[in-house]
């Protein structure tokens, strides 16, 4: 299950600004519970899948960033 853990975000994240417009709408009160009662869990699934997922990288902090080039860095500590 490669990228399981972003595609959990990114539902999550779209359930969450569903739920948030629903809201705002004249939608029924149970729904809206019911809703509430389902993205509770999902969120501290998406909480816990995110901390343990066995996300492996061979970057570390001397790599900087990859939008920023490693000799401005430097040159920016003199």
């Amino acid at each position: 299950m490669k990228n399981f853990a972003i595609k959990l975000v990114w539902f999550t994240t779209i359930y969450v600004f569903v739920f948030a417009g629903l809201c705002q709408t004249n939608v029924a009160l149970p729904v809206i519970m019911t809703l509430y009662c389902i993205g509770i869990p999902l969120i501290l699934f998406m909480v816990y899948t995110v901390l343990h997922d066995d996300y492996k990288t061979t970057k570390t902090f001397k790599d900087w960033y990859g939008d920023h080039p490693m000799e401005t860095l430097e040159e920016e500590e003199n």
